[in-house]
């Protein structure tokens, strides 16, 4: 196994870990250790795609990990988000609904792309990440990270934290939103080929 597909599968047993910081409130600090854990498995995956087109080492079980472990990560630290009600609910109910929807529209639109890749695949059309899709994973990436960190924090701390956050979460969203129709507009004959 290739240096890249080991980082993917490093990515994937980070996520337990990630999960069990989140959760081990008794933990002081637990949430910025999770966001830590979260961010060195978002690390991975810039580095195991970079090293692999780098360095000749693309495998087809590198083009099978490296989606899955990506999409695993980010729904993981979504879906968990949604547990934490201050994350989302910091400045008030209606934010958290919103942060709820908002979750929603990110995991069905990671769905459909991820859906749509196979289509793509299965007709021997190869759809690589575009500089939208680039954005937005690191927008996703840095808005978990912040928005996680948030919760370990209190009063002013928190709130700074938190806007950030948010922002980087809006940011995301729309990124998330604007790319995915990208995909789908600039490659119409994938939906042509399913009847």
């Amino acid at each position: 196994m290739n240096l890249p597909n080991k980082l993917s599968l490093i990515r994937i047993c980070l996520i337990p870990v990630f999960v069990l910081f989140f959760f081990l409130t008794a933990l002081p600090y637990n949430y910025v250790y999770a966001a830590v854990v979260f961010a060195v498995a978002a690390v991975t995956d810039f580095l195991d795609g970079r090293i692999a087109r780098k360095r000749g080492m693309v495998t087809n079980l590198g083009k099978f990990l490296d989606p899955i472990a990506d999409k695993v990560l980010v729904a993981t630290a979504f879906v968990l988000m949604l547990t934490k009600y201050e994350i989302f609910g910091l400045f008030g109910h209606d934010f958290y609904v919103a942060g709820a929807v908002c979750v929603c529209l990110i995991l069905a639109r990671e769905l459909i792309i991820s859906a749509f890749r196979q289509i793509a695949a299965a007709n021997g059309v190869v759809l690589a990440a575009d500089m939208l899709g680039k954005l937005k994973t690191n927008a996703q990436d840095y808005c978990v990270v912040a928005l996680i960190a948030s919760a370990s924090f209190a009063g002013t701390a928190q709130k700074v934290i938190s806007v950030i956050g948010l922002v980087l979460f809006a940011a995301a969203v729309i990124l998330t939103v604007i790319s995915g129709v990208s995909y789908i507009v600039k490659n119409p004959a994938v939906l042509k080929t399913e009847k």
